[in-house]
Formats: C-alpha cells, structure tokens, sequence
C-alpha cells in the first residue's frame, strides 16, 4: 500500500471474475460525458440548417470541421496527459471547460455558438482519450478479459449517447416536453442538459479515483506507475493557461471551414513525425507493435468517413426522408432522435453480449484476432449500407421507412462493435507504457480525419441535391449509400487478407 492508503497497480489488476470493480464507475463518468458530448453533436447539424440559416452543404461542412477539431484535440490532451497533468487531472480539467461551452451555449445558443464550441472541443480534447487510458490500466498486459471489459465500458459510452443523442434533439425540436418548455427556450434547455450531464460526470469521476490505486497520476508524483523526475508547478499551470488562449484561436478556426483544411494537412504529418521521434527511443520489439498500431490507425480513418454520416448526411437524410413511424406504427418517434441515438440503443443490448462471446471464445481457442474483427467491422459496416440503399424501394413520393432505417442502424452497429472498443483495447495493449496518452490521442486523431472525410462526403450529397425533388433527393442519397457499402467491403477484406503481416508486427499481442 502507498503512503496515502490506496492500493497498489498490482492490487487494483487482480480481480476476480469478469471485470474490476472500477470499470463501473468509470463507465458511469463516462456515460455522463458522453450524453454533454453527443447531445451536443445530435442537434448541431438541423441546428445550424434550422436556427442559424446554414446552407445544407455548408452544415455539412461544418460539422464534419467541428468533428474533427474534436478528435483531433484528444491527441493534445493526450500527450498533457503523459508529459504533465496525467490522467485524472486533465479529466477534470476537460469535463470543467466542456461545462463552461455547454453553458454558454445554454445561454444564448445563437450568439455563443461557435464560442461555446470551442470550448467544448478542448474540453473533450482533454477528457476523452484519458478516461479511455484508466481502463487499460485495470488490466494486466496478458489479461485476456481486457477486449471485454473495453466492450462494457463502450456500452456505459453508448448509454450516454443514446439517452444524450435523442433528448436533447427530441426537447429542441420540440417532440419532448413541448407543453412545459415554450418554444422560444427549447433549444436552450437542450444545451443546458449538456452541461448538467457533464457535471454529474465529474462528481462521480471525484469519489471514483479514490479506488483507481496510482493509475492516472501525474508524472513525477511518488505513486505514479511511469517514474519520471517531478515537474514543476508552473508546467500544469501553463496549460491552463495555455489552453484558455486557444479559446479565441479554436473558435475563428471552426468557424471558418477553409482554416480547417489547413489544420488537417498540418496536424496528421506533424504527429506522425513527432510519434517517429518517440520510436527511435524504443527497442524494436516495440517499434514493430506501434507500426501495427498505425495500421489499425489508418483503417479506422477509412471506417469513421464512412460511419460517420450519421451526425451529418444521414441527419439531413433522417429530417426529409423518413418517416416517422416505427414498428409499423405501433411508436411515433422524432426521426433525428433515432439517427442520433439508435445505434447507441443497439450498443447497449449488444455489447455486454460481444463481450462474453469474446471471453466464451477464448476460453474455447476460437476468438478472432484483432485484425479478424477490424476486417468483419468493415463488412458490416457495408452491409448496413447496403439497408440504407434499400430504404428507397420502400419509400413512397421520397419518404422512406423509418423500420427499414433503423435496420440499418442495426447492421452498422454490428460492425462498430467489431472495430470501435476493440480498438480503444489494442492501443492500450501495443503501446508502452510512457506513450500510452499519445496512442490514445493518434487513436482519436483518426477518427477527427474520419470526420473530416465524412463532412466531405456528406456536402458533396448536398451541393448535388440543390433544388431536387424529395425522391430525387432520396435517390441521390441512397446511390451514395451504396457507394460507401463497397468502399468498406472492399477495405474489410483487404484488411483481412494483410492479417498474417499485421499479426506478426504485433509480436504475440492478442
């Protein structure tokens, strides 16, 4: 035991049964942060369109460049993370300023939008990859139940999103509470349950790190589990200070989507320099398993321009095209909400399942590797956009089926339970110890280039769609649909068919 009474990294990693006793309360904070996070993400899109007069090719635009500052921020709270703050603070410091741009927002969501943005978009920067971090460390580096435990606490992510990605939208555009709330004030309350959300999650992570032994200390504190000479009191402050003077800088560049351009050319080749700079200081047991964890990086770059249509494209798509009635009638739901929070809905019934099958195949010699379930993430991921391509022979004058939307939510859920937790687990696993913040953030830095590519992707479906009837505008949609399946079945299966290489890079990782 430490000097101040917590328990040791090797007590907090010998637990019985299935998962640590920890896992709960962070999936609890990270539930939370998740509903601040994604109902935010859920009303950005018909926000913009409905509130803010955006054009439907500039939204798209817009939110695919808010996307990716997001992500592309967890790479630089990561890399605080590791070099000065270490994990819990740089939660807390996170989670406080997402609490700041979710209230301003709430205060006056026409005139503090992309002000509070930037708030949100560091704040998430600094909590993200961190708390992602945490889990890794309840586990052994040969603990076979790490790949399940990731696969609960993506479910507490999910809970988070699907409760987040449906109220908030649903009380904004008036399908919840609209007898309570008056009109004039919907969307600020919306906002203001982000913040509430948030708070709650910081609460929780505060009575949580009593039982977290050192893990998520910062370096150079006594028990932390990296040894590294104690920093001085003014490094923490300068971030905080630091990262205040962004605020200005981050808001003028998400509001401006040509700056975001600029970011994304600058920001992939500066890290990856920087990460090359970091690997010449390992041994090449090491080395090999970082270049394996870049190849799982650049795929998933491809899988989330794909996925992440839903936040941009699909809300449009859902707004205009669907219907808003599901198992034949029996529900009348908001078709936002569902496209928001569907697939999290799915996440949460399915994940504890994948992550038993997991242990049950293991235990049976037969789980997947790694590379195998990225593959199979890809392929469903195809298939479900396939669905979202059939939807148009069930539409009748360009209003689609709602039941046949959210089949493929369903189909696209599948293959995100094969890729997404999985991967938050296999950087924990090949990265050492001192990069681990680093690996997390490059982990999160891809998905803000998927988010990139999909705000791409979902503008040039606007700038076509311009003036179009509901079912031509239906058709261009589904077409494209179409096109992205193929593209995520054809890099499923060469992802698949590179396994062997892959595998070996890995040095005996599973």
């Amino acid at each position: 035991m430490s000097k101040q009474g917590q328990q040791t990294l090797e007590q907090v990693q010998q637990f019985e049964g299935k998962y640590p006793k920890q896992i709960w309360s962070l999936f609890f904070s990270e539930m939370w942060e998740r509903f601040c996070f994604y109902g935010m993400r859920g009303m950005l899109v018909f926000f913009m369109i409905t509130q803010l007069n955006f054009a439907e090719k500039e939204a798209n635009l817009q939110y695919g460049a808010t996307q990716a500052f997001v992500y592309a921020f967890t790479f630089i709270g990561g890399l605080f993370a590791d070099k000065i703050l270490g994990f819990r603070k740089s939660l807390f410091w996170g989670g406080t300023l997402m609490i700041v741009g979710s209230a301003l927002l709430a205060t006056d969501p026409h005139q503090f939008f992309f002000f509070g943005l930037a708030f949100i978009i560091i704040g998430t920067g600094f909590f993200k990859p961190n708390i992602s971090t945490m889990v890794g460390e309840l586990y052994r580096s040969d603990d076979n139940r790490r790949d399940a435990g990731f696969s609960l606490f993506y479910a507490g992510i999910n809970l988070g999103a699907f409760l987040g990605g449906y109220i908030c939208v649903a009380i904004g555009k008036g399908y919840m509470l609209a007898s309570v709330i008056d009109e004039a004030h919907r969307w600020n309350v919306a906002f203001g349950l982000a913040a509430v959300g948030m708070l709650i999650s910081l609460i929780n992570f505060h009575f949580t790190k009593f039982h977290l032994g050192p893990i998520g200390l910062k370096p150079g504190h006594p028990d932390a589990i990296v040894k590294v000479k104690e920093l001085p009191k003014w490094a923490e402050y300068a971030v905080y200070i630091g990262t205040l003077l962004l605020i200005p800088l981050v808001q003028i560049m998400v509001s401006k989507t040509e700056y975001t351009d600029i970011f994304m050319y600058l920001i992939g080749p500066l890290t990856l320099i920087y990460l090359f700079y970091e690997m010449t200081k390992l041994n090449k047991v090491e080395r090999n398993k970082l270049i394996a964890a870049l190849v799982f990086i650049l795929f998933s770059i491809v899988f989330w321009g794909i996925y992440e249509q839903s936040g941009g494209s699909l809300s449009i798509f859902a707004a205009k095209n669907l219907n808003d009635s599901i198992l034949g009638g029996l529900f009348h739901l908001d078709p936002n909400g569902v496209n928001n929070s569907g697939g999290a809905f799915f996440i949460i019934i399915l994940a504890p399942i994948f992550g038993l099958l997991w242990i049950w195949l293991s235990k049976r010699k037969m789980e997947p590797n790694t590379i195998i379930k990225f593959g199979l993430g890809f392929i469903f991921l195809g298939l479900g956009y396939y669905v979202l391509f059939g939807t148009k022979f069930f539409a009748q004058d360009g209003i689609a089926s709602l039941d046949i939307f959210t089949l493929a939510l369903l189909v696209i859920t599948v293959g995100e339970l094969c890729l997404s937790p999985i991967g938050l687990s296999i950087m924990t696993k090949l990265s050492p110890a001192k990069l681990q913040g680093i690996m997390m953030g490059m982990w999160f830095l891809a998905s803000a280039y998927g988010q990139y590519v999909a705000g791409l992707i979902g503008a040039s479906m606007a700038e076509a769609r311009e003036g179009d009837s509901l079912a031509d505008k239906l058709i261009t949609y589904t077409d494209s649909y179409k096109q992205l399946g193929i593209y995520s079945l054809i890099a499923g299966i060469v992802l698949i068919a590179l396994s062997p290489i892959v595998k070996k890079l890995m040095s005996g990782v599973k």
